[in-house]
């Protein structure tokens, strides 16, 4: 048998002291144009190739020389080959440049594994999570104190009781208030879990919302019926809000069922409505309101500064706001906003100056999405991204039909 030097499917490399590149098979003429820098040949004669032959040329490009391999790694690129590419860059030790690739193939485990060889547990985390990994990504979210992926994570693990405490740790009251909806009826700490939202509620001044929710907890089992702690909570708020005399009888007689407020738009009601997110499934919205943040803005408060950076999405719930095209006092007056409005929405997407100026006319009280988060928020949740590009691509090509007829 022929040696390895006298194979007529290797050719010298000039300058290579000798060695030499596989040039056999369908696979010579890539190897020719790289030889030659061919690139843009290189590409197309890689693209030719069937997929074992594709396969060929990375198993032999382990044998020759660094500089013929970044030359094909740049025609991997190209040819858009990324999880080639990333093999290739792996094999020499750039980790970092290889996790990106494995994004863009769709290999998240294998980026995710990348990403902590190249030191970057945060990016490595995300990727864990995307792919499904979510006890890695917990386990890492954890090490790096990241408490409000770590809620995520414990959320999307059927974990609420500790996403809640996470969220109650953070003050994030109305993430805390979702995570605990998420405790099963037949849960050993469901009462808990009960008393905890009601006093939520109550303390977000929606008692009846907290009556309407005891009394369909107590309605779950015999035992929540006769709870005595359930009970008592269930006077207190009917003494609270006046439909009760004080009685245990009056308490248990009387029902909040006619004055449900299901039909009242909250926050959740109101980020449900935003265009952008018209496509979104039930999950994917509850985890966006989760990432959302109330904020209070004090009267008389530049909520945004036109020609600055956008800092995200802003949806009131409380209070009015004064939208300007700038900030002088020879400034015209565009619009006044109030409760259900919103703010930024295009900050989310596009990182550019915003457009109008932004003050506050009372006491605004908003639920904030910063765009830090939501870019999060995108990166762990494909299907909702790919939901929410595609709406705000259609209704900015909707905004410039109407511009240009």
């Amino acid at each position: 048998m022929a040696g390895a030097a006298e194979r007529s499917d290797l050719i010298p490399e000039e300058g290579a002291r000798g060695r030499r590149l596989p040039m056999g098979g369908p696979a010579r003429s890539v190897w020719e144009a790289v030889m030659q820098g061919a690139v843009d040949v290189a590409v197309r004669a890689y693209e030719d190739l069937s997929p074992g032959q594709r396969e060929r040329v990375l198993v032999d490009s382990a044998n020759v020389p660094a500089q013929a391999r970044t030359a094909l790694v740049d025609v991997l690129r190209r040819a858009r080959d990324f999880a080639g590419a990333a093999r290739l860059l792996e094999a020499q030790g750039a980790d970092s440049e290889a996790a990106a690739l494995h994004e863009q193939a769709g290999s998240l485990l294998m980026a995710a594994e990348a990403w902590l060889r190249a030191g970057e547990p945060a990016r490595a985390a995300a990727a864990f999570e995307r792919g499904g990994a979510l006890e890695r990504a917990l386990e890492l979210y954890r090490s790096l104190e990241a408490r409000e992926s770590m809620a995520h994570c414990l959320t999307r693990l059927q974990r609420p009781l500790e996403a809640a405490e996470v969220y109650h740790a953070l003050g994030y009251a109305h993430a805390e208030l979702e995570a605990l909806r998420g405790v099963p009826s037949e849960h050993p700490r469901r009462r808990e879990a009960v008393l905890r939202m009601c006093a939520l509620l109550d303390e977000q001044g929606e008692s009846m919302r907290a009556l309407v929710l005891l009394a369909d907890a107590r309605q779950e089992s015999a035992a929540a019926r006769e709870d005595e702690v359930l009970k008592a909570e269930h006077l207190r708020l009917l003494r609270h809000l006046g439909l009760s005399d004080g009685s245990p009888e009056s308490g248990e007689s009387s029902s909040p069922v006619a004055e449900r407020p299901g039909a009242t738009p909250d926050g959740y009601e109101y980020l449900k409505a935003i265009p952008i997110f018209g496509e979104l499934a039930l999950e994917d919205l509850k985890d966006l309101y989760r990432v959302a943040r109330q904020v209070v803005i004090p009267e008389d408060t530049t909520v945004l500064e036109k020609g600055a950076r956008g800092t995200g999405l802003l949806v009131l719930l409380e209070g009015t706001v004064e939208v300007s095209s700038g900030p002088g006092p020879d400034a015209r007056r565009l619009n006044t906003l109030g409760p259900g409005a919103w703010l930024g929405e295009i900050s989310l997407i596009q990182d550019g100056p915003t457009s109008a100026h932004v003050r506050s006319s009372s006491t605004v009280r908003a639920l904030r999405v910063t765009r830090a988060d939501f870019q999060h928020y995108l990166a762990t949740h494909e299907a909702a991204a790919l939901r929410i590009y595609r709406l705000f691509t259609h209704n900015l090509a909707e905004r410039v039909r109407v511009l240009s007829t």
